[in-house]
């Protein structure tokens, strides 16, 4: 099975979530390989899969900060690869907010995926960047497991962090100029656990 991904308008960084009570929200993890980790994961994040088909991935392309227009082919095969690569960057990611050591069959799967040929980009007649023609699913993957590089060792590596939340396991880098960020999005955890705050001041002091 395959399937080819088109161009969609232009959009800000950042991927619109769902909530368990159904409220969209917009979440920005800074980082491509970040943003893949919000499509299911290994253990309890298995039911939250949502890459079941090639044609998935793709759907996840046109969402993701990737430039618009990339002209994408993905097999079962690849989106297999795919999931193997994001299920490995999870606990990557999650050490790397938790000050932990980097798993090293995890980095292997990284380092493997990132050897190969990244999707490429074209100057177009018009002098604007696009993307060449007849891209394949291992070449996203080579770009998502780059982007990891980069990321876990680059500058902002230190700030790869968990939301605060108390529920809320969603991972991202902390861009900002201070660096304080807390929450996966102020307008969804950040939100709730100041109604949280807010009640556990009010409620009664006890005996």
């Amino acid at each position: 099975m395959s399937g080819r991904a088109g161009e969609s308008p232009g959009r800000a960084p950042g991927l619109t979530l769902v909530s368990s009570q159904g409220k969209p929200y917009r979440f920005d993890p800074g980082a491509l390989c970040l943003e893949l980790l919000t499509t299911g994961g290994p253990g309890a994040y298995a039911r939250w899969e949502v890459l079941h088909e090639p044609a998935d991935l793709i759907a996840w392309t046109v969402r993701s900060r990737l430039p618009d227009g990339l002209d994408l082919t993905v097999s079962a095969g690849e989106l297999e690869r795919v999931r193997a690569l994001r299920d490995a960057l999870f606990p990557l990611a999650a050490a790397r907010a938790h000050g932990r050591p980097l798993p090293a069959a995890h980095l292997d799967v990284v380092n493997a995926a990132a050897a190969g040929l990244p999707l490429a980009a074209r100057i177009a007649p018009d002098g604007s960047r696009a993307w060449a023609p007849a891209q394949t699913g291992s070449r996203l993957l080579a770009t998502v497991a780059r982007d990891a590089v980069d990321l876990f060792t680059g500058p902002h590596a230190h700030r790869v962090r968990e939301c605060g939340a108390h529920n809320c396991h969603l991972l991202f880098v902390d861009t900002s100029r201070p660096g304080r960020r807390r929450w996966c999005s102020m307008e969804h955890c950040g939100n709730r656990e100041k109604v949280r705050a807010h009640r556990a001041r009010q409620a009664p002091a006890g005996p």
